[in-house]
């Protein structure tokens, strides 16, 4: 194995000759610590948002009044599409469902819209059958960054670009366009946006925030509020053509310890409430109708089950009177909880439970709980109210199914024209220019330009996570019938100009081009399987492919496609020009619209984009607290009228080689760690993981499921029919770094089934 000619290996895990056989691969947990005393009157009151009406609070009395405990249970549980039925909704009068972010109509990621509408209507019409008090189903979402589960809708820069673009008008058309996109497929509610002000860009989700600063956080929540649900006030706000909006997550998420997710914040109470708090009132003023609660914990408290923050400080102190809703299976990590049974998180304040696929038993266990008094009816009663208020505002008892309500399944406005051009300025204005020696930028069409990197033709890498899968993995071109590579809008720039464009993927050419585009990056990746130990760019292909241009004296500009700042001060070095391009989303031709002259030689369109999180200087400088200088400052951006000359910077990392690196794990978190990757064979037939469902032959079905956390572990399912393997393989380069571990550990589960 380890002869240097061989260039795969193959870590065999399972081959299974018969007999049924499920498989987890699996991770820990974490622990916690004790929690100060929260001050509700250190916090600020809002204006509560949308008012309290007389005549809706009449009505939701008169609802309760017809429901049974059951049946007003059944309103506090969201369920899973992959694991409830219509007819489960009917039974059981379930409040809300949602598609986690790899469940989809029939288990299919790019199911076509007209699947996910007809699943809207069969759901809606299950809650309004006749025999009980009808209550529609509300659908939730996680619309991110567009209406991004959905094949060819429009999809934006995710949160972190945006926060470059300082254009709050701009972010609430986006809002605007994301919500009447989910209405054609027959969605009411986002889980947008998120209000998280990071401290740390190790943390996984840091595309997620708008910024570093709380006060641009604060300006956002606001912007977005009213992009998806209407301006309060208006006719606009929750009006046929909106959407529920969701503040999340409450909070202090963005500064748990070492940024990592679902972690332990420890910050003052001030600090909590200054930074991460700063979003809330802001999103609470400008009306929003739901919360949801965060899987992190503060000093040790979880906040699915701290009462101080999520009652005394939210509901009652800002005045909050719409509902919280919890994260998937977050009560469960509520001491002495479950995913079956929570009565901790409820009385703390989670009005609703978002319970993927345990919900059955989590129903029961909480009608027995407010039976025998351990969740006080009164708690019960002001959920449900809280949860009606919400739907009766939105006008879901007035409205008819979804296919019948304006907007829906007018599907060509799933990437209209319109929402690309919006979506095309949003990638320009989110370009950060960090480097433009020579004045190179922007090139002159008239020239041969070679484009090459990872990130060239591939809409997936621009598009990021949150994008059809929860991983944003698995995805080709051919699924984005509605987008354009930054390869695409490139060459479409040089050769309308009398240019030629070059599309090479291993940077090779016959005759030297007049200047070369490298666009690389960081592949998709959620929550804790994105966060890190440091900062370094740990990519040397495109680092060689800087340097040998660099060598050879061909001018180039580096787009760097990235959820965060990065360490990466070789690339810059090495490039002439650099860009921090974010994660665009699919109107990649944005970033051409810079880049390059009119063919008139004017500028077209220049660099607006100013940095919202500061660049390190180093890969250990990973926290935004500004005790150490950075290498780039909040703020900063150039444009074509600055001088982008920059010396060559010293190119110290920080690390001393001892800590410890992903690239020393084969699997971790649910999947495979680069350069290793995870193979199925049925057979003849093979393939590599990469989707969240993968069936081959009828024989061998592999999920990402949940164990200790969301999608932390592998299940395969084999049918006993056919003989099948599964096995961790990579280059024998990768093997040759493992090999001086004494032992590598692998956690498996099985079942077998009769």
């Amino acid at each position: 194995m380890s002869d240097p000619q061989i260039s795969l290996i193959s870590l065999l895990l399972i081959v299974l000759l018969g007999g049924g056989l499920t498989t987890y691969l699996v991770r820990a947990a974490k622990g916690d610590n004790d929690t100060p005393i929260i001050t509700p009157e250190n916090w600020p009151m809002t204006t509560g948002g949308a008012p309290i009406e007389p005549v809706i609070e009449a009505r939701i009395s008169e609802l309760m009044a017809a429901m049974t405990v059951e049946e007003m249970v059944g309103q506090t549980i969201q369920a899973d599409i992959n694991a409830v039925t219509p007819e489960d909704v009917r039974r059981y009068r379930l409040g809300s469902i949602l598609n986690g972010g790899n469940s989809a109509p029939g288990e299919d990621a790019r199911a076509p819209a007209e699947r996910w509408l007809a699943l809207a209507d069969e759901f809606y019409t299950a809650s309004m059958d006749a025999g009980h008090p009808a209550i529609p189903i509300l659908w939730g979402t996680d619309a991110v960054h567009g209406h991004n589960n959905i094949v060819g809708a429009t999809l934006f820069p995710l949160n972190i670009g945006l926060g470059a673009t300082r254009n709050l008008e701009l972010v609430q058309h986006i809002g605007a366009i994301t919500a009447r996109e989910m209405i054609v497929t027959g969605i009411d509610w986002t889980f947008a946006p998120t209000l998280a002000v990071v401290r740390n860009n190790c943390w996984g989700r840091t595309y997620e925030s708008y910024s570093e600063d709380p006060a641009i956080v604060a300006q956002y929540a606001q912007a977005m509020v009213k992009g998806l649900q209407g301006e309060l006030g208006t006719d606009s706000f929750l009006s046929n053509q909106q959407v529920l909006a969701t503040a999340k997550h409450f909070i202090g998420d963005g500064g748990t310890q070492r940024g990592k997710d679902q972690g332990n914040n420890i910050d003052s109470e001030a600090d909590l409430r200054d930074y991460h708090g700063a979003g809330y009132p802001a999103a609470i003023d400008a009306g929003v109708q739901t919360v949801m609660a965060s899987f992190s914990a503060w000093h040790g408290q979880r906040m699915h089950g701290c009462k101080p923050l999520l009652t005394d400080v939210l509901k009652e102190r800002m005045g909050f009177n719409g509902f919280v809703v919890g994260d998937w299976n977050g009560h469960a990590q509520v001491p002495g909880c479950s995913t079956k049974s929570c009565p901790a998180a409820f009385n703390a304040g989670i009005d609703m439970f978002m319970a993927p696929d345990d919900w059955r038993q989590l129903y029961k266990n909480t009608v027995a709980q407010v039976m025998s008094g351990t969740i006080p009816r009164s708690r019960l009663e002001d959920a449900v109210r809280r949860i009606l208020r919400v739907k009766l505002r939105l006008g879901l008892f007035e409205k008819p199914k979804p296919s019948e309500r304006p907007l829906a399944g007018n599907y060509a406005l799933l990437g209209h024209p319109n929402h690309q051009t919006v979506a095309q300025q949003a990638v320009r204005e989110s370009l950060v220019l960090l480097k433009n020696n020579g004045n190179l930028l922007p090139l002159q069409t008239d020239q041969t330009i070679l484009v090459t990197g990872s990130g060239a033709d591939n809409i997936s890498q621009q598009t990021g996570v949150w994008t059809l899968s929860r991983q944003g993995t698995g995805n080709t071109n051919e699924n984005f019938p509605n987008g354009t590579s930054i390869w695409q809008g490139l060459r479409s720039a040089i050769e309308f100009g009398g240019g030629t464009a070059i599309l090479s993927m291993d940077g090779s050419y016959k005759r030297i081009p007049d200047a070369a585009i490298v666009i690389f990056g960081e592949t998709p990746y959620a929550e804790f399987k994105g966060d890190v130990d440091n900062l370094n760019f740990a990519s040397n292909e495109e680092l060689l492919l800087l340097q040998s241009f660099q060598s050879a004296g061909i001018p180039t500009v580096a787009i760097f496609l990235s959820g965060r700042p990065l360490w990466v001060t070789p690339e810059i070095n090495a490039a002439t020009a650099f860009v921090a391009a974010w994660l665009p989303g699919t109107a990649g031709a944005g970033i051409a619209d810079v880049l390059m002259r009119k063919p008139n030689g004017a500028i077209n369109f220049d660099f607006k984009g100013k940095l919202s999180f500061s660049w390190p200087r180093t890969a250990t400088q990973t926290a935004n607290e500004n005790n150490d200088e950075p290498l780039f400052s909040f703020g900063y951006g150039l444009t074509y009228t600055d001088d982008g000359n920059l010396p060559q910077f010293p190119e110290i990392s920080g690390l001393d080689g001892s800590e410890e690196s992903t690239g020393n794990a084969f699997f971790a978190l649910g999947k495979p760690m680069a350069p290793w990757s995870l193979q199925a064979t049925v057979g003849e037939t093979s393939r590599t993981v990469m989707d969240a469902r993968v069936q081959l032959q009828n024989a061998l079905t592999i999920r990402a499921i949940d164990r200790a956390a969301q999608e932390d572990a592998q299940q395969f399912i084999w049918s006993g029919e056919k003989r099948g393997a599964i096995a961790i393989t990579g280059p024998a380069t990768a093997y040759t770094a493992a090999s001086h571990y004494d032992a590598m550990n692998l956690v498996i589960q099985y079942r077998e089934e009769a």
